[in-house]
């Protein structure tokens, strides 16, 4: 069994709070989550939806069950608002942009777990764990803060064998959108554009948490994500 955290080395949560002492900071915080959400929450409405697979969600929670939602960094901006209201568990940094983050999607209806993949990871994980047992599902960005783009890190399918929790993988693209010059490309979709959603069947993991099943488990996340990258294409060609 690995004693390793799944977020990776814990770091001293102070150096991400500095920020904290400056009023100019306090102020920019303010002014950034006040615009964000009613600018978010706007376009949001105007986006129409292909969905498919939303059963797979409604099943887990008919079992008495949370999902474990897994999906790439990219794809933050129209998921947050399909899925808002629904009492999801995010991790969400303590630094500067961790913050004003988690003020707007809070806003949405989420619930946030403070800490990174350097600092604070296994707080966040043992926040994450405490909501779950309360009834809450978890949401992911699985190769998220930092990528490498595309590639499937760790934490979500710990989390879903220490839990006994399905993971619940799930990919969105946007007919028309603009994509910011970052590492994972993140998709903004355009007003009144369509934004298909692809919902894969749940991967239910045995809670084993030797190196060799959380690897086997990461794969084979990494690897539906990919197919259903595939299926929301094919979901915007009709």
């Amino acid at each position: 069994m690995s004693n390793r955290s799944p977020l990776g080395r814990e770091q001293p949560a102070t150096r991400g709070e500095a920020w904290r002492g400056s009023w100019a900071k306090r102020l920019q915080l303010a002014a950034i989550a006040g615009i964000g959400y009613p600018l978010m929450a706007a376009l949001g409405h105007t986006l129409r939806w292909r969905v498919e697979g939303l059963e797979h969600l409604d099943r887990i929670a008919q079992s008495g069950r949370q999902p474990v939602m897994a999906f790439w960094h990219g794809r933050i901006l129209p998921a947050t608002f399909y899925f808002r209201r629904r009492g999801i568990v995010v991790i969400t940094s303590e630094n500067f942009g961790g913050e004003w983050i988690a003020r707007i999607i809070e806003r949405f209806g989420y619930r946030t777990a403070r800490g990174s993949t350097t600092r604070g990871g296994r707080r966040a994980l043992v926040q994450l764990l405490r909501q779950m047992a309360d009834g809450h599902p978890a949401g992911f960005t699985v190769d998220g803060p930092r990528g490498p783009a595309r590639v499937a890190q760790a934490g979500a399918v710990w989390l879903a064998q220490e839990t006994g929790n399905p993971l619940l993988p799930f990919h969105l693209e946007a007919s028309a959108a603009w994509h910011v010059r970052s590492w994972d490309r993140t998709q903004i979709p355009k007003p009144f554009s369509t934004v298909a959603i692809a919902i894969g069947e749940p991967l239910e993991l045995p809670r084993d948490r030797s190196d060799a099943a959380i690897e086997a488990g990461r794969l084979a996340l990494e690897a539906r994500l990919h197919l259903l990258e595939t299926r929301a294409l094919q979901l915007l060609r009709g």
